[in-house]
């Protein structure tokens, strides 16, 4: 039996090979096409290391042009990228977009988060938020899916089983490697700018952050990013202050109910005992936490190019497929 075509567009930066080597991998699906700009013409093997016998990246024209034939396609591409070139492909292939061009509902957002304006508004409504854990029931036959961000992803999984436990606003402080910024030469992006460093960015301007309040809707979260200098992964610490009366047991329920048989999501003892380390290549999101008093502290860590990017966009590719979700995302590796 012909397992689905695949093509990927916006392969050639960090979480367009990352997604290229997940798909190349996968039992269930085939990789036929891939798109850059940059690597046009090489061949897709040199550049992820799996054997991919006659496949040659082709520039983004002929990438658009050949893509709509196939069952599904992926977009790594930038978000005013995404936006142009979505409308092409909608209704033609199921279409996951890794840009945010489609995951805010409103329309007049995209000026002030993203740079520019929105032309597309019934592509918004059809879009479905593709976070499984708590978006999953939206996402079986879905066509056009945007792949939430990788903050917001790791945000919105520490809060959304709590949300509710506690009084006031959440504040979340976030810390992310390098690739999170994408692969991008710049003065401020360089090694000696970066190394031995910790700095905040985008404070209270970030674009997840509209992102993060539309998912845990009605809860008033302070996001602040840093970033750190390591290549990859995400460490969010969230704090809040507990409601009257509720206490660990009832934290410790809520994750229970909420995670418990999610095959991405590992709960861990409490706070202290999530890193970086025990998630970084896998499409898994590591979450504890701590209660002392009425303050409470979740921590998640995620892998800012797997589960924030390419892995959970396979995930959503699987559930939009009718594919069993974890197919294709059990292996552990990475790149860079």
């Amino acid at each position: 039996m012909q397992r689905p075509s695949v093509a990927i567009l916006g392969a050639s930066g960090y979480s367009g090979v990352e997604l290229s080597r997940l798909v190349a991998l996968h039992p269930g699906v085939e990789l036929v096409l891939a798109g850059s700009d940059r690597w046009a013409d090489q061949t897709v093997e040199s550049h992820i290391g799996l054997p991919q016998p006659g496949l040659r990246y082709l520039p983004p024209d002929r990438a658009l042009e050949h893509a709509s034939s196939c069952a599904a396609v992926l977009l790594a591409t930038p978000a005013e990228v995404s936006h142009t070139w979505v409308p092409k492909l909608a209704g033609k292939a199921i279409v996951i977009d890794l840009s945010g061009a489609f995951r805010l509902r409103l329309r007049e957002s995209y000026a002030v988060h993203y740079g520019f304006e929105h032309h597309h508004p019934a592509l918004l409504e059809k879009a479905q938020y593709g976070l499984p854990e708590l978006f999953r029931a939206e996402l079986a036959g879905a066509t056009l899916i945007a792949n939430p961000g990788c903050y917001a992803t790791a945000i919105q999984l520490a809060i959304a089983p709590v949300k509710s436990l506690v009084t006031g606003r959440w504040i979340a402080d976030a810390l992310s490697g390098v690739t999170g910024a994408g692969r991008k030469a710049t003065e401020e992006m360089s090694f000696v700018e970066i190394a031995n460093d910790v700095r905040a960015y985008r404070t209270l301007r970030h674009q997840h952050a509209p992102e993060i309040a539309q998912g845990l809707a009605g809860t008033h979260v302070t996001f602040v990013p840093h970033l750190v200098p390591i290549s990859r992964g995400i460490l969010a610490t969230c704090h809040a202050q507990l409601a009257s009366g509720i206490g660990e047991a009832q934290i410790k329920a809520a994750f229970e109910a909420a995670y418990g048989q999610e095959p991405f999501i590992e709960l861990a003892a409490n706070a202290d005992a999530v890193a970086i380390k025990d998630v970084v290549g896998t499409n898994r999101c590591k979450l504890g936490w701590s209660v002392v008093g009425d303050e409470l502290v979740v921590i998640s860590a995620i892998d800012n190019l797997v589960k924030g990017a390419a892995g959970q966009a396979v995930q959503n590719l699987n559930i939009a497929l009718g594919l069993p979700e974890t197919m294709g995302l059990q292996l552990r590796g990475f790149h860079p």
